[in-house]
């Protein structure tokens, strides 16, 4: 039969193991985040029709069409092209974004118009993309290594789907000042993001919507169908759809290059 003294000394060490393997809030955040990324890594590349609305703050929609491009790049960020096609103010123009992990992402605008290739300034990031309320900075990867994260809750999106709730904010400079995160604890995607002004002000929210599921290999990835970003201050809106999307395939990286813009 144990002593009194031994089962004390049992539980001491039992509960000083127990703390010293407990996660901080920040280190939950960080397992979460690379966690949602190695869910959503492996799709090789994805190709797709996609159509904007930009919608102002009086309810007048302007809708866009392209076609969109990404090219997954192992051990850095992913590399997109989006292709416009219509309406005719628009139809040629063309975005390539290099995003990178530890790096400012490299992004170029072919104008037609101009019959020129325009590089985005990484001060220019926060700029609206071809007017919308989707940000350059929106379009690029959100690579792990970009922010430092923070796990503030377990609770329910609006749709009432079990979520955890990250904070995450900008290593480098940024417009925005930090965003809340609401991610899937289905299929680790993000349902919800409420992104900050440099003024700690709420800015804009995004909902993710119409998720589908890809069979890559043995591996199933999600993609969500739609995003809503809805512009608080403005009350400006804009949605991002994709149709006829395929995962998995194989593109040549010679379609994401600047040279490729101007052909």
């Amino acid at each position: 039969m144990r002593s009194l003294f031994n089962l004390c000394l049992i539980l001491v060490l039992t509960l000083g193991a127990s703390s010293s393997f407990a996660e901080t809030n920040e280190e939950k955040g960080l397992r979460l985040a690379k966690e949602a990324e190695a869910r959503n890594n492996g799709f090789i590349g994805d190709e797709s029709d996609l159509e904007m609305v930009l919608i102002d703050a009086y309810g007048s929609k302007i809708t866009r069409k392209m076609q969109g491009k990404v090219l997954e790049v192992k051990g850095d960020g992913d590399k997109t092209l989006n292709i416009f096609l219509n309406p005719k103010d628009v139809k040629g123009t063309k975005m390539l974004t290099w995003s990178h992990k530890s790096e400012d992402d490299h992004q170029w605008l072919y104008l037609p118009s101009l019959k020129r290739v325009k590089k985005i300034s990484s001060r220019n990031k926060s700029s609206a993309f071809m007017g919308s309320e989707f940000s350059y900075e929106d379009i690029g990867s959100q690579e792990v290594e970009k922010y430092n994260f923070k796990y503030l809750k377990d609770g329910k999106s609006s749709t009432g789907e079990d979520v955890y709730f990250l904070e995450r904010i900008p290593v480098a400079k940024s417009g925005y000042s930090k965003q809340i995160v609401q991610l899937s604890k289905k299929h680790l995607n993000a349902l919800h993001v409420d992104y900050y002004d440099r003024k700690s002000e709420l800015l804009k929210t995004a909902e993710m919507s119409g998720f589908k599921k890809y069979t890559v290999g043995k591996k199933e990835i999600w993609r969500a169908s739609v995003i809503h970003m809805k512009n608080v201050q403005t009350k400006k809106e804009s949605i991002f759809q994709w149709t006829n999307r395929k995962v998995g395939v194989k593109l040549r990286s010679s379609l994401f290059t600047k040279r490729s813009l101007s052909r």
